[in-house]
């Protein structure tokens, strides 16, 4: 059965844009803390927010955190994902969760043509059929699923579908978007950020204003490996 792709939001830091705000003002005045979260009306708030951006000062957005749970994506991509170590994850484990009938993601460029998608289905079944005979073979051996299980569990392809919980603080995620959202990415992290940068503008929209691809700032990064799609990057992100 093929995946989709399914990205939510589930939790926010309340405020978050006035939480940012007050943090980077406290290092410069003597007020209460509380009296100088008062004080910041929505208007001063975004002028700051612009401000800390331009400066380049991204410390006081670690103090803000989102978690998304994120569905219908392959063991691929979150093998790419938990390299951004500066996050909390919780995923569903292969050794405790037995792979019956396992969803996966097809690449577009196999679900395009109509002879590599046949093949890459049959080569799915085959291998939901190699896992569930091992799964079979091991648990009549030990009698002991969990066993069975966690070396089942090698022969499953990296196009199986997983499940995963992940939380990245503001300044975290202003480096995700920067990789992943990147033209030169892996397309299907890729399409996960832009699902996951559309979530956090719709609740912060000022402090996620102007992030993506670190070329919607400034040149591209890439050098000769450049997509060379600058202005049309810079239309889908900045309109």
């Amino acid at each position: 059965m093929e995946a989709k792709l399914k990205v939510k939001l589930l939790a926010y830091t309340q405020e978050a844009e006035k939480i940012v705000a007050g943090a980077a003002k406290l290092c410069y005045s003597s007020s209460d803390i509380e009296e100088l979260l008062q004080e910041l009306t929505p208007e001063k708030t975004e002028k700051f927010i612009e401000r800390l951006m331009s400066y380049g000062h991204e410390s006081p957005f670690e103090h803000i955190s989102f978690t998304f749970g994120i569905e219908g994506v392959s063991r691929s991509l979150t093998h790419q994902l938990v390299r951004h170590r500066i996050a909390s994850y919780s995923q569903k484990s292969q050794r405790y969760v037995k792979e019956g009938q396992f969803s996966y993601v097809i690449p577009p460029t196999i679900n395009e043509n109509a002879v590599a998608r046949e093949r890459y289905i049959k080569i799915m079944e085959e291998q939901q059929k190699a896992y569930d005979d091992l799964v079979e073979i091991l648990y009549a051996q030990h009698k002991d699923e969990k066993k069975a299980l966690e070396d089942a569990r090698y022969a499953l392809p990296n196009a199986c579908e997983t499940k995963i919980i992940v939380t990245m603080n503001a300044r975290s995620l202003f480096n995700f978007f920067n990789h992943r959202c990147c033209n030169r990415a892996q397309w299907e992290i890729r399409a996960c950020a832009k699902e996951m940068l559309k979530l956090v503008q719709g609740v912060a929209p000022h402090i996620f204003k102007y992030a993506g691809p670190k070329c919607l700032q400034g040149p591209c990064p890439e050098g000769k490996m450049t997509c060379g799609e600058i202005n049309q990057v810079r239309k889908e992100f900045l309109g």
